[in-house]
Formats: structure tokens, sequence, C-alpha cells
């Protein structure tokens, strides 16, 4: 299976771990991720300002490059996956944007949304499957207690993004599973750890992390995974890392036995 990739800027610097390991992973469960030429950032945050169009069109240029290879177009970060798709959306739904926005284009054929838009933990359930998953793993993580931090950006707006449900997400606890771990549920997986006021609002995000971890490890987790970057910072920044967070994606590649290929 081969798919468009879109790695995102803090992929190239802060996240290179989330990057790797997932190519890695990628290559041993057979699937080809052919990074995008000439990408560009998608802004990390969806404008909501109806008039902003020059904000969403490094979007556009991405999906329409998927879509002229006749591929879907999977992401890895949280913030990256909550952008494409709410412009996707847009340029699908929303004529005015589609208009202005191919009006700035140099394209072949106006976009309209036409590009599928996979987070890579929507490809490891719904085109590998996680029960193939459970057979690739060749290192099972037997023993490990692991909670999923989800975040907001993943699961809201719930009908737009499609991802799980966000009162009682169980994709990642699905794929803890598959890799052989044990999933922990606890009550705050799925809220924000307040990484966009982080800097304007030290304390009010500290107190935020705080009840995540306090939370994660009253239930018995000894870890947490997540796939947003901001996350992972915040956690770790404002809590001492008093459990370790680490992306899904490294477990992943410890389970399928290509961990240390990317160490090296």
């Amino acid at each position: 299976m081969k798919y468009s990739y879109y790695p995102g800027c803090t992929l190239r610097t802060k996240a290179k771990d989330l990057d790797a390991y997932a190519r890695a992973s990628a290559k041993a469960l057979g699937l080809e991720l052919e990074e995008i030429t000439d990408w560009q950032c998608c802004g990390g945050v969806y404008p909501l300002g109806t008039d902003e169009i020059a904000t969403k069109l490094s979007c556009v240029r991405a999906l329409n490059a998927a879509k002229e290879k006749e591929q879907a177009l999977v992401t890895m970060c949280s913030a990256c996956h909550h952008v494409m798709k709410r412009v996707n959306d847009d340029m699908k739904n929303v004529e005015d944007i589609r208009t202005r926005a191919n009006n700035y284009m140099e394209l072949d054929e106006p976009y309209a949304g036409e590009t599928e838009v996979l987070h890579f933990l929507e490809v490891l359930r719904d085109k590998v499957g996680f029960e193939e998953l459970k057979k690739k793993v060749t290192n099972p993580l037997t023993g490990k207690k692991i909670g999923a931090y989800y975040g907001c950006l993943l699961l809201r707006p719930s009908k737009l993004l499609a991802f799980d449900d966000p009162e009682n997400p169980k994709i990642i606890e699905d794929f803890i599973r598959a890799i052989g771990a044990e999933p922990v549920i606890y009550p705050y997986r799925n809220e924000c750890c307040g990484g966009y006021i982080s800097l304007k609002e030290k304390e009010m995000s500290k107190n935020m992390c705080e009840k995540i971890m306090e939370s994660a490890e009253g239930f018995g987790a000894e870890m947490l995974i997540t796939a947003c970057p901001l996350c992972l910072y915040n956690l770790n920044k404002s809590t001492g890392a008093s459990l370790p967070v680490v992306y899904f994606t490294e477990i992943l590649a410890e389970a399928l036995g290509v961990k240390e290929e990317v160490q090296k």
C-alpha cells in the first residue's frame, strides 16, 4: 500500500522520533510513505476566520499533490491531521472558500476535497487492521501497562474529524492491545493539556498536565503514549515527566523489532 505522506515541520525538528519510528514501522508493515515534495507548514492551528484563505493554501497544495497521485494523504502529527482534515472539509463543502482558494492556485484542475486524509493510527486500524498488526509483532510488549493520551485535536470536532468517539475513544487502546501490552483507561485521557496556552498561562497549563498525569498514575499506567508533539512536550515540561511520555510510533517500532534500527 502506497500513501502520500505529509510529515509537517515539527517532525523535522522537535518531533524527529515521531517521524523516524513511523517510517521504520511502515516499512516493516509493507506500507510505503511517499513524502510530498516541497510541502509547507500547515500552520499548526486551523484558521477560524471565514475570510482567511492564504493560511489554508499550504494544506490545499499538499492535498492536491496527493490527489494528483491518486493516493490518500497520511499524517502523524495530531495538529497536522486536524488542520488538514478541516481544510479539506472546507474545500469539499464550502463553495466560497473553495472558489477563492482555487483562484490563488495554479492547478491543472480545481481542487474540491477529493483526497482522503488519514492519521497513521487510522491506517493501522482501517487499512492494515489490528488483527493483521498482531501477526506482524515480533516483540510483544507483554506486561507493559500503557495509557493512551488523546488530547483534543484528534477527536474534536468529532463529526468532521470522524476519528473516534470523542467521549469514549478506543483506537489507541486497541492499538496497545495489538502490540501485546495492556491499555490503561483513565478519566483524563481525552482532556486538553493546555498546550496552546502554555506560554501565556503557564500555571493553568501546568495544572492541566498534572491532572492528566495523576489520573493516569492513579489508574496504574506505567507510561503514556501520544501522537501530538505539543502534548508530549507540554506533559514532559510541565510535570517533570512523573511518567514517561513517548510517541505511539516508538512503541510500535519496538513491537515490530525495528526500534534499534532507528537508534543506530
